[in-house]
């Protein structure tokens, strides 16, 4: 039985937007992923491109809000940004709660060629987290 994971961000626009493209790609037959933010908005173009730069196509996704998962039980909540950690709701019966906070490159300013470096380099540090930290410590 694949393992119910929910990303939660404050905007549900990028970094969680990530994570769950991510793990949808990559781990799609261990986990079942979703994402949602406390204060949604829309996913953002810029990580939707630095997706699709790795193959991973989430143009499809749409920002959620967290109440639209109330009531569903989850093996982990996972926050990825410390406003998030600190508004997210209690989510009854997950197993695990877990914040890892990653920095918003929604909120840096430059470039078009700027920002998008600021995506890549949100992306990465996300994938490097669920590859060496996350998955391993799911492996039966």
């Amino acid at each position: 039985m694949k393992k119910k994971i929910l990303f939660i961000c404050t905007h549900n626009s990028a970094r969680s937007q990530i994570a769950e493209g991510f793990i949808k790609s990559q781990y799609g037959e261990q986990f079942e992923a979703f994402s949602a933010g406390t204060k949604p908005t829309k996913v953002s173009p810029y990580a939707i491109r630095a997706m699709l730069e790795i193959g991973i196509d989430i143009s499809k996704h749409q920002s959620k809000s967290v109440n639209n998962f109330e009531g569903i039980k989850f093996d982990y909540v996972i926050t990825v940004c410390a406003q998030a950690k600190e508004s997210c709701p209690f989510f009854p019966g997950a197993k695990f709660f877990i914040h890892k906070s990653f920095e918003d490159p929604s909120s840096l300013e430059g470039t078009e060629e700027e920002i998008m470096e600021n995506f890549r380099k949100a992306r990465e540090q996300i994938r490097e987290w669920i590859v060496n930290e996350f998955v391993k410590w799911n492996e039966d």
